[in-house]
């Protein structure tokens, strides 16, 4: 056997990024410290050494316009998806990519991620061929995120597969005068995605779980497919609001002074 047939499969990262935003509109052309918010995303991407190809996938024109004018990648999507991963599963099949290849999902609105977190998405799925998707989570240290339903919970088995996702606090204390407090793990949006996997579920049914929860991973789990979560120390920091991109310009100014 060739060394070409021992190859690992390639790791490509796709941005999806929408104009429209409840909360902020035009939210990834922003600019921080002068630069959009997505060549903040794209250029950080491109130095992480894992990552064979990054791609911004939009539906608007003027987020197009941006990335093509610091020389990005970009590839146009429906504007009628359902949800984000089908908007990915679109994507990946349009840029011709690998079956067996992983698919990593960038959030267009964290500015700030560390390299390593793309690796640890990644590297569950380049481990096990067979394996279809992963996520990362975080041990929640902020009290206020356990009650909050815009930091989703997860539970997990002993291997490490999510058992199930949630906006309420899981799992649930039942009794109060317990000394010892459960660990709760709150869900950060990167996905990994076995390419052929991503057809899979888009040709799922939305799942009932998924309805109520407005959590699209919960269709995965629904029918029958696993999601390894990778527990990382980086918590990150998104931006849905104007104080939110004004925190990430202080982070990122304190970090170029301390370079």
């Amino acid at each position: 056997m060739d060394h070409h047939d021992m190859e690992e499969p390639g790791v490509v990262a796709i941005i999806p990024a929408r104009y429209h935003s409840n909360r902020f509109e035009g939210k990834p052309v922003a600019p921080i410290l002068g630069k959009p918010m997505i060549q903040h995303v794209y250029e950080r991407a491109l130095s992480v050494p894992l990552l064979s190809r990054v791609v911004v996938a939009t539906d608007d024109e003027r987020i197009a316009e941006c990335v093509r004018s610091f020389n990005g990648e970009v590839v146009m999507t429906r504007p009628d998806h359902a949800s984000g991963t089908d908007r990915l599963a679109e994507a990946a099949t349009k840029l011709n990519i690998p079956e067996q290849d992983v698919v990593v999902n960038i959030q267009g609105d964290q500015p700030l991620f560390p390299a390593e977190v793309i690796e640890q998405v990644a590297r569950p799925l380049l481990i096990d061929p067979a394996l279809p998707m992963s996520t990362l989570i975080y041990k929640i240290i902020r009290k206020e995120e356990i009650g909050d339903p815009n930091h989703v919970k997860t539970v997990f088995d002993r291997n490490g597969y999510a058992l199930y996702f949630s906006r309420s606090p899981i799992p649930f204390q039942r009794d109060p005068t317990e000394v010892v407090e459960p660990t709760y793990y709150k869900h950060l949006g990167f996905y990994g995605y076995r390419k052929g996997f991503l057809l899979t579920f888009v040709s799922l049914p939305e799942g009932e779980w998924e309805r109520f929860e407005k959590l699209e991973q919960l269709r995965a789990l629904e029918f029958g497919y696993r999601i390894k979560v990778v527990l990382t120390e980086y918590d990150s920091v998104e931006v849905d609001t104007l104080n939110d991109l004004r925190r990430v310009e202080e982070i990122l100014l304190r970090q170029m002074q301390n370079d």
